[in-house]
């Protein structure tokens, strides 16, 4: 990731930002933005976003990479900082840039001030790092695409805890008072005050608990869960008063895991209370003593809040009369997946009986026959257990079963036929050469692409004697 170094803001231009916003859009549907649609998109001429291009990736602003199909360019996380650094600017929400006073395993926290010289904070969402990196077991950002980039990822981050404090502070809340957002920034109120886990030393043991206690009381009161409530989350004032701040990771009071969550925020003020200033209640919060008096999951669409809850509740409340049957499309979209992988399934089955009809001879039949059975078991339980899996993922699966055929032998011998083993040989062999010639075939720029193209069609000209002569 890298340190944020905005000395080059001030000095890029108009254009600059156009080509960047151009790479920005294009992402959308293209891992890799080609040189041409950057400069469709930017409205500009091709040569000038050349040299443009040429000038953002020498400052790591873009990133010109290789792939499988064509070459193009891609937004760095700098970039993606300047993009969302200029538009605050441009608000006239930011003057001036400090340090960084905060990390974290999916945030940046900086210091920066506002047009009236006041100190501000601003926090970049920075996912995608390795010491955080399954974000399909702890978040619930990708919906239900399969794949999604991290900047992407890192936006509906920031997004969703802008929401968050939004709605917390007009209950007042003791939270960070939001100002503003912009892709993955999120610009708050500067806290006054001290990480909970740098104090040693309080006046108040007892009314610190008692208040830490009654906030995640209250947070449930309301609706929500913090999810992560630790003495690296809170902060505390010059008047020993908590503030609370980390947000993405809350969730509904009706999610499935709602009381293992609260449990957990509960057991983790507990211990650092007990092993830091040697204190211990007895008296704690349960998840059965809470009373929901207020929806503000509804109002931000909490993470395990489905529609039906929304229309249950709704109902409860005396808003609407009728429950809308079907609102909830995800077991529409999860049956589809499921007739597409049984399906998948049902023709695998087919290729296998017919293969082993072809193959097997009619001594080796009852025997092979219970092997084949089973396979066909196994592979009816893997296809079951991966339904939630991407497109990928089932044609790996496909190519497994059909791996796992061509293991069986007609001989009593060996248990590798020898079709098998000059398949290997020959691929082993074909990687030895491919591994020789592989220095030949680096491309560290667009010219590079560009006689890479003119040696194929060259290569293809040459081929085509039928038609040249």
């Amino acid at each position: 990731m890298g340190k944020l170094n905005v000395a080059m803001l001030r000095y890029l231009t108009r254009e600059d930002f156009r080509v960047l916003t151009a790479i920005e859009m294009g992402m959308k549907n293209h891992e890799l933005v080609p040189a041409t649609l950057a400069a469709s998109i930017a409205n500009l001429h091709h040569g000038g976003v050349h040299k443009i291009l040429k000038e953002l990736c020498k400052h790591r602003l873009l990133s010109y990479e290789r792939g499988k199909h064509y070459d193009g360019y891609r937004l760095t996380n700098t970039g993606y900082d300047y993009l969302a650094l200029k538009t605050l600017t441009s608000r006239q929400l930011i003057s001036s840039f400090g340090n960084q006073i905060g990390v974290g395993k999916e945030s940046n926290i900086y210091v920066v001030a506002d047009s009236d010289d006041k100190p501000i904070c601003l926090k970049l969402h920075r996912l995608g790092r390795t010491c955080f990196r399954n974000l399909k077991e702890k978040r619930d950002y990708h919906g239900r695409r399969h794949k999604a980039g991290w900047l992407y990822l890192s936006r509906i981050s920031a997004t969703k805890e802008y929401a968050y404090m939004v709605a917390l502070s007009k209950r007042d809340f003791p939270v960070p008072k939001p100002i503003d957002v912009n892709r993955h920034c999120v610009l708050m109120e500067l806290v006054d005050g001290h990480p909970l886990c740098r104090l040693y030393e309080v006046e108040s043991v007892e009314n610190l608990y008692d208040d830490l206690m009654n906030l995640i009381v209250r947070f449930a009161q309301h609706g929500v869960i913090h999810g992560d409530f630790n003495e690296f989350n809170i902060m505390i004032n010059n008047e020993e008063k908590p503030i609370v701040i980390d947000f993405p990771q809350m969730m509904s009071f009706s999610h499935p895991n709602a009381e293992m969550y609260f449990d957990r925020d509960v057991n983790c003020i507990r211990e650092f209370f007990k092993k830091r200033f040697n204190y211990e209640s007895h008296l704690y919060p349960t998840f059965e003593d809470v009373v929901r008096e207020e929806f503000l999951d509804v109002e931000v669409s909490a993470s395990g809040f489905t529609k039906n809850m929304d229309q249950l509740l709704l109902h409860e409340i005396g808003m609407i009369n009728n429950i809308e049957e079907g609102c909830d499309e995800e077991s529409d979209f999860y049956d589809s997946e499921k007739e597409e992988v049984e399906h998948l399934a049902k023709r695998v089955d087919e290729l296998m009986n017919e293969e082993s009809s072809t193959v097997l001879g009619n001594s080796s039949v009852p025997h092979s026959q219970e092997k084949f059975d089973n396979l066909k078991s196994d592979s009816e339980e893997y296809i079951s257990l991966s339904d939630n899996d991407d497109n990928e993922s089932i044609a790996s699966s496909k190519v497994c079963y059909s791996d796992i055929h061509s293991v069986r032998s007609m001989s009593t011998t060996t248990t590798i036929p020898p079709e098998v083993i000059r398949d290997r040989v020959k691929k082993s062999l074909e990687k030895r050469e491919r591994a020789k010639v592989r220095h030949r075939n680096l491309a560290k720029g667009e010219a590079s692409a560009v006689n890479r193209q003119r040696r194929e069609n060259k290569d293809i000209i040459k081929d085509s004697f039928g038609i040249w002569g």
